[in-house]
């Protein structure tokens, strides 16, 4: 296992960082008097570790040795659905290191649907590929589909396909990368707790459907749940297939319920906030203003526009879904010569207007010259 990476803590970006977690949670507090938090050692931790995520790192800290690049392969990557953003990211990293590397990737949309994934995976055994991703859906859904690729010693990688990062034996995959589903969570309720002084009043949006988005939502509301004084108000359950048509719709229902109860929303992914965002404008909400929202995932280019613009979102737990991308490719190459896989995991990180400086992903430096070095490329 790689040492997760140092961050470097900047005098300047410190105290713009505790003064987001201060004087921001000032600003958010719906008393009008002084705040006092029911849970002030759960708020002092969660001030912590939100100014430890908000920090930039400076070095790359993941694989530096490795096998020189195997001979010209096609990957097939079999998508969840390519509405959604993460998955789009990651797949755009895929086919930027395969290019590097010098192999073909196929991308196959299984449309967000149990048929619609069991059908994109059966299209991409039949191309004979010599690695197939299984990227953001459970593998319980292609269980059959799963079992060929075994048979036929297709190694699979998948990318937030179950709930650890690294190999895994049921389902059998060389590797699972993801950022630490728990680190995500819990960082997330924290910048909640933390920006509200602990006295909000949150929403929780998830997919069900999906066993890690499940998960994730239940670790989020088991950390708000440390803080006695913030009140989780609705618990709302919208796959993100059917945001466009639902999100607006629940919003508008939440702001009817609770008015201005509601002051903090934190979602599995991004996606919910894009489709948020014209119902809380439409009832005369400011984009800078509450519920403030955060995204426990997956950090898409929108979601980072949002950001900067204060338009209805204040933060991300973004994935370094380029980063990620080459990772997999990297972990294909490993697995073509019967090397182990490498374990890397990417530390949790929280993008907002003041620590991401106008950019439009979470980026970190260094793992493209890495990987090229380590192929040979």
């Amino acid at each position: 296992m790689h040492t997760r990476r140092k961050t470097t803590v900047m005098a300047a970006a410190a105290l713009l960082a505790l003064a987001a977690v201060t004087t921001g949670c000032e600003r958010s507090s719906t008393s009008t008097g002084p705040s006092h938090a029911g849970c002030p050692a759960t708020l002092a931790r969660a001030k912590g570790n939100v100014e430890q995520a908000m920090n930039t790192t400076t070095s790359w800290d993941g694989p530096s040795s490795g096998p020189k690049a195997a001979s010209r392969r096609t990957v097939a990557f079999v998508a969840q659905t390519m509405i959604n953003p993460g998955v789009a990211g990651v797949a755009q990293g895929v086919r930027e290191a395969a290019r590097v590397i010098g192999w073909n990737v196929k991308v196959i949309d299984g449309q967000g649907t149990p048929a619609g994934i069991q059908a994109a995976f059966s299209q991409a055994i039949n191309l004979k590929p010599a690695g197939i991703v299984v990227s953001a859906f459970d593998p319980a859904v292609t269980s059959q589909q799963i079992a060929q690729a075994n048979a036929r010693h297709i190694p699979l990688i998948g990318w937030h396909a179950v709930r650890s990062p690294g190999p895994s034996k049921r389902p059998r995959l060389f590797t699972n990368i993801t950022t630490r589903v728990e680190d995500v969570a819990t960082v997330s309720a924290d910048w909640i707790i933390a920006r509200s002084r602990g006295k909000a009043g949150a929403v929780i949006f998830t997919d069900a459907s999906v066993p890690f988005a499940r998960n994730k939502s239940e670790l989020i509301r088991r950390e708000l749940a440390t803080c006695s004084s913030v009140s989780l108000l609705s618990y709302e359950n919208i796959p993100i297939t059917d945001t466009t048509s639902r999100a607006p719709q629940a919003v508008s229902s939440l702001l009817a319920r609770f008015r201005n109860k509601w002051t903090y929303s934190v979602a599995i992914n991004d996606a919910y906030f894009a489709d948020a965002a014209p119902a809380l404008q439409a009832a005369g909400k400011q984009g800078d203003g509450p519920p403030f929202n955060i995204g426990a995932g997956d950090g898409d280019p929108s979601a980072f526009q949002r950001i900067n613009h204060h338009h209805y979102q204040a933060a991300t737990v973004p994935e370094p879904l380029s980063e990620q991308g080459w990772q997999i490719i990297d972990e294909f190459n490993r697995a073509f010569s019967a090397r182990p896989a490498s374990r890397y995991v990417a530390p949790v990180h929280i993008s907002t207007a003041l620590n991401n400086k106008g950019a439009t992903s979470w980026d970190p430096a260094g793992y493209r010259e890495a990987y090229r070095k380590i192929w040979g490329r």
